[in-house]
């Protein structure tokens, strides 16, 4: 006899829509619940996917005593609040990035998810990638050596979200495009080094677009570009750069690492090696796979099989911590040391 399917619920519509499509993908998941502070919204989302319930309170969600899961697409300031009241009724969370507002917040959340015996999983959807997971499995096999040296970013010509709103709300995002972007880079490089604790960051923040965005309503209260110089425990470090907003060419996403074997860039992925003592370009030909359907899929998979997800909250807590000493750095203007 089959048994009946995981049932879900997504709070937040906004990246929560991302969510929605992938749990409906999955054969064994019926998504039973949304929640969006604005109940028209809710409705909507609700009826164009055919979702029975909607709320406009997150409380009422959580006491649905069917649902399993939860995914927190809530504005960041929320995360912290909301994943600890799913955890505590007894749901599995994933949670949205960046995973809280502060250390003390994300530290508050791995708590709770031992105390509770729930998976608390990352959405660091650029993981879960076809380039990402398959050149994870070329790392882990040391075709690149001991991996020494990174540099990513993710730099826009133009391209502040939601102007105005939260995104760009320091008390309510926690920050501009480190937040939004960098996060992303930071945590798919250090995933690929094997995740390393920092032990020291060296950071810089800039506000130079402000002026050029007079609103009449709202806040942009963020910075528009910041880079950080992270020291590793292994002795690697890793550098990163992030805006929304700089006069470059056009967009830029990217990854380098240098390695003691070979090194790679991506997108797209080439890896640049040496075999018989010859220089050698490697260019895999890769299906192109959804990060949020496949990040999706494999919180399932982790609550179905009870497995411990890839991205987990203590994962998720160090790339808070680094953040926040990035912030503190910049403001300082000094090196902040982890301990």
């Amino acid at each position: 006899m089959k048994e009946s399917k995981l049932k879900v619920g997504v709070i937040g519509t906004g990246i929560g829509s991302l969510h929605i499509r992938g749990y409906q993908k999955l054969p064994d998941v019926e998504v039973v619940g949304v929640v969006d502070l604005d109940s028209k919204r809710a409705k909507q989302i609700a009826e164009e996917y055919k979702i029975p319930k909607y709320f406009s309170d997150y409380r009422k969600i959580l006491k649905l005593k069917q649902i399993d899961a939860i995914s927190v697409c809530t504005p960041n300031s929320l995360h912290a609040e909301v994943t600890v009241a799913a955890l505590q009724a007894g749901k599995h969370v994933l949670c949205e990035k960046p995973m809280a507002m502060n250390s003390q917040q994300a530290q508050m959340m791995v708590n709770a998810a031992k105390q509770a015996d729930r998976k608390l999983m990352m959405a660091f959807c650029r993981r879960f990638q076809s380039d990402s997971q398959w050149f994870k499995k070329y790392i882990e096999a040391g075709e690149l050596g001991e991996i020494y040296y990174a540099k990513t970013g993710w730099l826009r010509r133009r391209g502040i979200p939601g102007l105005g709103g939260w995104f760009t709300t320091k008390a309510k995002s926690g920050g501009g495009p480190l937040i939004d972007l960098g996060v992303h880079m930071l945590d798919l490089v250090l995933w690929f080094m094997d995740n390393p604790r920092a032990i020291s960051v060296t950071g810089s923040t800039y506000t130079k677009f402000r002026d050029h965005y007079p609103l009449e309503k709202g806040t942009l209260d963020v910075e528009d570009l910041a880079c950080a110089f992270i020291r590793l425990e292994t002795g690697a470090t890793v550098f990163l750069e992030t805006s929304w907003v700089s006069n470059i060419k056009e967009e830029k996403i990217y990854s380098v690492l240098l390695g003691t074997k070979g090194g790679a860039d991506l997108p797209p992925l080439r890896i640049y090696t040496e075999k018989q003592g010859g220089l050698v370009d490697l260019e895999p030909k890769l299906p192109d796979v959804s990060g949020f359907d496949a990040e999706v899929a494999h919180f399932v998979e982790c609550i179905l099989k009870d497995k411990e997800p890839t991205a987990t909250a203590e994962q998720g807590l160090e790339i808070t911590r680094i953040l926040e000493a990035l912030y503190k750095s910049a403001e300082t203007g000094k090196e902040v040391v982890l301990k």
